[in-house]
C-alpha cells in the first residue's frame, strides 16, 4: 500500500497551515515555497479540504488559505480519507461482493487485518499531534515540514 502525491502533500499542506498564525490567511506561493509543492498542485489538493469545511480561502491581497477547524480536530485519517478516498489495500476488504471466494480467502482476512491496523493510527493522530512532533524535531518553520 502506498500513499500518492494528494494524501502526503495534502497532510503537509495542513501541517504548515497549523504551524502558522491562527485564522490568518497564508497565500499558496508562501506554503509552496516552504514544502517545495507546486501552487497549482496545492490548488487542486484544497478543494476537497474546502468542500468538508476543513480550510478556507480568500483571493486578492492578503489572500490565502487558512485552517477552520482547530488542528486538535483534524485527524490524519480524515485528510488521508479526503484526498486518497477509502484506506483499504485491496478493493474486497470494503466490497466483499466484488469477489465471489471473500468468504473463503484467507489473504482478505489479512488485508482486513492490515486496514484495522492503518486505521487505527491515522485515526490515532491528530493535525496538532503532528505540530507538536514537528517542533521536536527543532527544524525552523522555513524548513521542511
Amino acid at each position: 500500500m502506498k500513499l500518492s502525491t494528494r494524501g502526503r502533500y495534502g497532510a503537509r499542506v495542513l501541517l504548515d497551515l497549523a504551524l502558522q498564525e491562527e485564522g490568518k490567511p497564508v497565500p499558496l506561493k508562501e506554503i509552496a515555497k516552504r514544502q517545495q509543492i507546486s501552487a497549482l498542485y496545492i490548488e487542486q489538493l484544497i478543494t476537497p479540504l474546502i468542500a468538508a469545511g476543513i480550510i478556507r480561502s480568500t483571493r486578492g491581497a492578503g489572500g490565502g488559505i487558512w485552517l477552520v477547524k482547530p488542528a486538535s480536530e483534524i485527524k490524519l485519517s480524515e485528510i488521508i480519507e479526503l484526498l486518497e478516498g477509502p484506506i483499504s489495500p485491496v478493493h474486497c476488504v470494503d466490497n466483499p461482493n466484488s469477489c465471489s471466494r471473500s468468504d473463503l480467502c484467507v489473504t482478505r482476512d489479512v488485508w482486513i487485518e492490515l486496514k484495522k491496523s492503518v486505521s487505527m493510527v491515522l485515526e490515532s493522530k491528530t493535525l496538532q499531534d503532528l505540530v507538536e512532533m514537528q517542533k521536536r524535531k527543532k527544524v525552523p518553520a522555513k524548513g521542511l515540514v
